[in-house]
């Protein structure tokens, strides 16, 4: 059922894998308080590959935008903003396989989109009142990637580390990178910058009312 009332200001954290953006998305919902924001995480649109094998799909190249069902997720976004609720895929990183549940995901005053390649799709980025890029070191992102992936993906270092150099850094110098371009606020130092971070949700509290 629609609700014509319910049109959410969309904003989009774009950013390096382990820029910070889970950081700053946690404040935005912080402030603007949990019954006010819905998250919506790219990495839940990763493209169902279980006619592969898992060692087939190990090996894929996941950080390429192709990877990604986007245009699934342009849908969702138009759903939501249009007072509609969605069925979000549930995806298993251990695996590299979408499962068969999915989440029931209802609009509120807020959605937050995130995501390393959120900015590569132009359907996706004229959906967005506003884009925000985190913005963070290579060195930092890669050990906060590693970090990650190990402890909660259930993934080896060496995999992790294989990655990074075959797909992830040339990925990201070819479309993460370039797609800072279409952000409207850049923040540099990820989540650690207190000062831009404060500043942008003040913006984003002013343009929602909270």
């Amino acid at each position: 059922m629609s609700d014509p009332r319910l049109s959410p200001i969309v904003i989009g954290v774009a950013g390096g894998s382990g820029s910070g953006k889970t950081t700053v998305v946690r404040k935005i919902v912080e402030s603007l308080g949990d019954d006010g924001v819905t998250v919506l995480d790219h990495d839940r649109y990763y493209r169902d590959r279980n006619d592969l094998r898992l060692e087939e799909r190990a090996v894929l190249n996941y950080d390429h935008p192709d990877a990604l069902e986007t245009d699934l997720m342009v849908r969702h976004v138009r759903h939501l903003k249009a007072g509609q609720e969605i069925a979000v895929p549930r995806y298993d990183f251990a695996r590299h396989a979408r499962l068969a549940d999915t989440d029931t995901i209802t609009p509120r005053r807020a959605l937050i989109v995130e995501g390393i390649l959120i900015y590569t799709d132009a359907a996706l980025r004229d959906l967005m009142d506003l884009k925000v890029f985190v913005d963070t070191d290579a060195d930092t992102r890669f050990i906060r990637r590693l970090q990650r992936d190990v402890a909660e993906r259930g993934r080896t270092m060496a995999s992790v580390i294989d990655q990074y150099e075959g797909t992830v850094k040339p990925m990201h110098l070819d479309f993460v990178e370039p797609s800072k371009r279409y952000a409207d606020i850049i923040i540099p130092q990820g989540g650690h910058n207190a000062v831009a971070i404060d500043l942008l949700l003040t913006l984003i509290r002013s343009v929602t009312g909270r």
